[in-house]
């Protein structure tokens, strides 16, 4: 198939060059002229601006989007006036599933296409493939299952229902990661902290052999360890991609009881701070009532 993708970042280049590898046309433009020049060096056609990426499709087209969820709105304001009734637009992005139902009913009104796809992989998906999680109506699934089989790993790709319902799975999915890193970043806090001289490395190495919480995490655990095992180079600064939040929002207006998952966002947020106001009160609080001791700047 030939197809436009809008956004060719850490995961919109390495997608192309996936699908390219399998026979794909990929036309792609991005704000970075750089990123441009590198989709054309790697045989794709880098354009500059939407409309020439409109002009070298053939309709009814597929326009990708894997640009972040804030700017998702703006690049559809540009896009949506150049494409014709019968052409499709995949959001390939983190967007948020109320947004993702707004854009299809006001795509689906002038008889264009909407395709949600939750997409997992990171930078190890060109080579292992990508996780992906589809949401839209069962023809436009069809129609672009070729594209989903190449850009996945075997059994790596799933039609989970109307739109919406791909990136409603993927924000779930970013929220059990956020509980699942969370989890292992106290296990592995404590046995540093503990009066035994672990080998980090080798702990996370041995409980991916045969252990019930072996996985890829604790496989790049051990890859983490070996190249830094105290992780000196790295400053405990955790950002959230938004979708964890949604997860949480999700929980509360579902009546849904979810601690975990929102603890953990709560731990990123505390990451970013240098010294804590709240910590800070707390201090001179049991200071005032107890005489404890404060420790001084």
């Amino acid at each position: 198939m030939r197809i436009g993708m809008v956004g060719l970042g850490r995961m919109g280049l390495n997608m192309s060059r996936r699908l390219m590898r399998r026979g794909h046309e990929i036309v792609g433009t991005s704000v970075s002229t750089e990123e441009i020049d590198r989709l054309s060096a790697d045989g794709g056609e880098g354009v500059a601006d939407l409309a020439a990426l409109v002009a070298a499709l053939p309709a009814p087209r597929t326009v990708w989007l894997m640009v972040p969820a804030g700017v998702v709105d703006r690049v559809l304001d540009h896009l949506v006036p150049r494409l014709v009734a019968g052409d499709r637009v995949v959001d390939g992005g983190n967007s948020r599933f109320h947004d993702t139902l707004r854009r299809a009913e006001s795509l689906n009104a002038k008889g264009l296409g909407f395709v949600d796809c939750g997409t997992s992989g990171g930078v190890w998906g060109l080579e292992n493939g990508y996780n992906l999680m589809i949401g839209g109506p069962t023809k436009d699934f069809r129609d672009l299952e070729p594209v989903f089989r190449d850009l996945a790993p075997e059994e790596g790709y799933l039609h989970t229902g109307p739109v919406g319902s791909g990136h409603y799975c993927k924000m779930i999915h970013n929220g059990i990661e956020y509980g699942v890193l969370q989890a292992m970043g106290e296990g592995f806090e404590l046995l540093k902290s503990s009066r035994f001289d672990f080998d980090l490395r080798a702990v996370a190495g041995l409980w991916n052999r045969g252990s019930v919480v072996r996985s890829w995490l604790m496989e790049l655990a051990e890859a983490a360890f070996a190249e830094d095992p105290g992780l000196d180079g790295i400053r405990g600064y955790v950002e959230d991609s938004g979708e964890g939040r949604w997860t949480v929002e999700e929980a509360i207006d579902l009546d849904v009881p979810a601690p975990t998952l929102t603890l953990a966002l709560q731990a990123r947020f505390r990451s970013r701070q240098e010294d804590s106001f709240s910590a800070k009160t707390i201090a001179a609080l049991r200071n005032q009532f107890g005489g404890h001791a404060v420790k001084k700047k």
